[in-house]
């Protein structure tokens, strides 16, 4: 496998060190370099490989949340492909932007977004959450270059962003963060202290993106605990608010690459849980239900891929 130094487990089980695949992120470069009116489209393109990854990977692990995955994957394409300064050759420069999925149950999309942007072989997707695969069910900063923070506690990412954004003014650094959250996971109140306290600080280099698909485990957010009205929620506590459809990738693009203000600015991405797959468009059951062989080559299909 290239770029990896596979050693054996002696329980037919791949111990995978991941190092980087690129020593830069060229399909950044090429949405940087291109017009910007073809920028949405070269970003639509990797949202398609994206998602394809997505359900080739949880297919063939019989593990994941697909769903979450999907509504994800445009936001994360944005940002790695489109705005984030970033190396994958050096994931730990000090003055990189951060991204932490708080939402981390959808790891497969945030692995599939760091393989394709050159920071581990595409290779190594095929063993998630295989024994001892450094690709866990949840991300982890210790094991896979390019995740900044442990999440899957949900409510525990913004908390962790405030911290980021408070450090990285206190050493002087122009480095944004942005933290992905669930809309289901707004209803951990760490989240709201944790936004609290960014208005107070007024922290103008933190962003949180709100997957804003309306589905949590079981049920509607709504039917389990009201959040609307969510943006005037989040200007209550100090806020800059925007509202987006989170598929558009020219108004992710706007927004995201919007010169920081004065104040934290939340974005709340509409989004559709299992987009671009239509059994699984807005149906609450593929928050974790897993596609058969037979609905995989379906989805692929419709993915174009």
């Amino acid at each position: 496998m290239q770029g990896a130094e596979v050693q054996s487990t002696g329980r037919d089980e791949p111990v995978l060190p991941l190092r980087a695949a690129a020593e830069r992120n060229e399909r950044a470069a090429e949405v940087a370099a291109a017009d910007p009116a073809r920028r949405p489209e070269l970003l639509a393109r990797l949202a398609a490989d994206v998602r394809a990854s997505v359900v080739r990977t949880i297919g063939a692990a019989r593990f994941g949340h697909v769903g979450g995955d999907l509504s994800v994957t445009d936001i994360l394409t944005t940002l790695f492909f489109g705005v984030l300064r970033v190396r994958p050759a050096e994931p730990t420069w000090p003055d990189r932007d951060r991204l932490v999925l708080s939402k981390g149950h959808c790891a497969v999309s945030l692995y599939s977004v760091l393989a394709l942007a050159g920071f581990f072989p595409r290779e190594a997707l095929e063993t998630f959450v295989r024994p001892l695969s450094p690709l866990n069910g949840h991300p982890n900063r210790r094991k896979v270059p390019g995740v900044e923070a442990n999440t899957g506690a949900l409510g525990h990412g913004l908390p962790f962003g405030v911290g980021c954004a408070v450090a990285a003014r206190l050493a002087g650094s122009q480095r944004r963060v942005f933290v992905v959250l669930g809309d289901g996971e707004l209803q951990e109140g760490s989240n709201w202290e944790a936004a609290m306290t960014a208005g107070h600080r007024r922290l103008g280099n933190l962003t949180a993106v709100v997957d804003r698909n309306g589905l949590q485990q079981g049920a509607r957010t709504e039917a389990t605990n009201r959040l609307e009205p969510l943006a005037d929620k989040w200007r209550a506590f100090g806020w800059e608010a925007v509202e987006v459809d989170g598929h558009d990738h020219q108004a992710l693009l706007e927004v995201f690459t919007r010169p920081p203000g004065e104040r934290p600015r939340c974005v709340v991405a509409r989004t559709v849980k299992g987009r671009g797959v239509s059994f699984m468009e807005d149906r609450v059951e593929y928050h974790h239900k897993v596609p058969t062989p037979e609905q995989v080559r379906q989805a692929l299909a419709e993915l174009g891929r």
